[in-house]
């Protein structure tokens, strides 16, 4: 894929069905009024070394958070925003873990990263599942358990043995580890083998 196409194809695919990505409509998505979790337990920290040096650690309050299914397998994509600077920046990481079906756990799971430096059209990307991996995950059914939608906090860990590149080649970051707790929500109709799992 051309850089030009992977970045577009990017900047689309990390904002939910419905959610408009032009300035004036997404604040709304990127700032909830509840932080990640309305539980107060949502949390990401990380490490990225080589291009930048920087040491993550945002609070449930700090992170805005969202996460939905993987289209065309069992997998699920999970996007954490850090807090906005007062000139709009803001870093945002999208992990992409595959083979997990909804409401299971998992080890050793394949796990795509893109990080996206929002305000300043800067995106790195692993491009692929081979180069991070999940240690261990689990989900914790959560909210309205009767609704059409149904959410889990997704707690995990894990780390990257190769890098992530800019869209243009030209720069590398690796994260060597990370773990958070966020959310993914299931759409109505995907995923009903999923056992029922206590906060």
């Amino acid at each position: 894929m051309a850089p030009a196409m992977l970045a577009t194809a990017f900047a689309v695919a990390w904002y939910p069905p419905g959610k408009a990505t032009d300035s004036s409509t997404s604040a709304e998505y990127l700032a909830p009024p509840h932080g990640c979790l309305q539980t107060g337990n949502g949390y990401l920290r990380a490490r990225i070394r080589g291009a930048l040096n920087l040491d993550l650690d945002w609070r449930n309050a700090d992170v805005a958070c969202e996460g939905s299914a993987r289209p065309g397998d069992r997998g699920i994509r999970l996007s954490f925003a850090g807090p906005p600077q007062s000139d709009g920046r803001r870093l945002r990481l999208v992990f992409g873990i595959a083979a997990v079906p909804e409401g299971r756990g998992g080890r050793a799971l394949p796990t795509n990263l893109t990080v996206i430096f929002e305000g300043e059209k800067r995106l790195f990307a692993t491009r692929g599942e081979d180069k991070c991996t999940v240690d261990e995950l689990r989900q914790e059914r959560f909210g309205d358990l009767s609704g059409k939608e149904r959410s889990y906090r997704v707690v995990a860990r894990g780390f990257c043995t190769e890098p992530a590149t800019a869209v243009d080649g030209s720069e590398r970051i690796v994260m060597p580890r990370f773990d958070f707790a966020g959310r993914v929500t299931y759409e109505a109709g995907a995923g009903t083998d999923a056992p029922v799992v206590a906060r």
